[in-house]
């Protein structure tokens, strides 16, 4: 922390110069706060997310997926396509068909924990 900041630290009343050199070194950086904004922006999308959670019940076709979430086939493809470039949906060939499901468990974690959140 420099001398600048500690005195404009001290004049904004800050009592806690110790924790804030201990723990400056533990904040979030701009990087990494860049790359979690965009993965907040991603699931910010009511179609995107009905899809997550409708692949968190097990692996489908994109002909299933638009059943489910009741939007166009195009706008599910598309969705989905944004959701792989996320690294949250994988998929698999399957002779003509392409399966997709959730990409990982920390995606079942992401789903799972923020749903528990807003039903408290």
């Amino acid at each position: 922390m420099s001398d600048k900041m500690i005195n404009e630290h001290k004049e904004c009343g800050g009592k806690n110069i110790d924790k804030v050199k201990k723990l400056e070194n533990e904040v979030l950086g701009a990087e990494e706060a860049y790359d979690l904004s965009e993965l907040f922006k991603i699931l910010g999308d009511a179609t995107r997310l009905r899809i997550l959670f409708t692949l968190v019940k097990g692996e489908m076709c994109v002909c299933d997926i638009v059943e489910l979430v009741d939007v166009t086939q195009s706008a599910v493809s598309h969705q989905l396509r944004v959701l792989k470039q996320a690294r949250l949906v994988k998929y698999r060939r399957e002779g003509k068909s392409v399966i997709y499901s959730i990409a990982d468990e920390h995606v079942n974690t992401i789903i799972a924990m923020a749903l528990e959140h807003i039903n408290e």
